[in-house]
């Protein structure tokens, strides 16, 4: 595990919302809570990221094949807004914790996360997150192209296509990316 303080574990997109409809989710969750645990006794700061919009859901546009497909914006009531956007129980922040609201799949787009990261002076980003297709794989890219040093704990990402979730974490990620399983990242 990174000793450094210019390190951070983001957690992202770990929402009941959406962790609701993850087979397993509890054997997930019971990882990602260690890495979350891991990372507090060394003092890396723990970033959520979450995704989210605001009543009426102004942000999202018909053209956005995804995010159009949640509902139309009559969904996105105040009260539908602020349960979306909830953390799994298990998983809850800290007091010291940062909760970052994304408005696209990337940790990074519509987000204030790089300011945040340039204010704690961060470089290297460990990356958890659901769904491996989605946030974890648009923030490697983006947070690649940005020259951040990058970890994904593997055992910490999932995906609805278990398939999908392989070739990512065996394949494609490590060309950008160290690739551990938490018991690794723990030591």
């Amino acid at each position: 595990m990174e000793h450094t303080k210019k390190t951070a574990l983001l957690v992202m997109d770990m929402q009941s919302s959406i962790l609701g409809r993850l087979p397993g989710a509890a054997g997930f969750v019971s990882h990602v809570a260690k890495a979350i645990a891991a990372a507090r006794s060394r003092n890396i700061p723990v970033i959520y990221v979450v995704v989210g919009f605001r009543p009426g859901a102004p942000e999202i546009s018909v053209h956005n094949k995804g995010f159009s497909a949640m509902g139309g914006k009559e969904r996105w009531t105040a009260e539908f807004a602020n349960q979306w956007t909830k953390i799994h129980p298990g998983l809850a922040p800290g007091e010291e914790d940062v909760i970052i609201t994304k408005r696209r799949v990337s940790a990074f787009t519509g987000s204030d996360l790089e300011v945040v990261l340039r204010g704690q002076e961060i470089r290297h980003l460990v990356l958890t997150g659901i769904s491996t297709s989605g946030v974890v794989l648009s923030t490697l890219r983006e947070a690649a192209d940005k020259d951040y040093q990058l970890t994904v704990i593997a055992d910490c990402c999932a995906d609805p296509e278990e398939e999908v979730h392989r070739v990512l974490t065996a394949k494609v990620f490590p060309r950008q990316a160290e690739v551990v399983n938490v018991e690794e990242w723990m030591k």
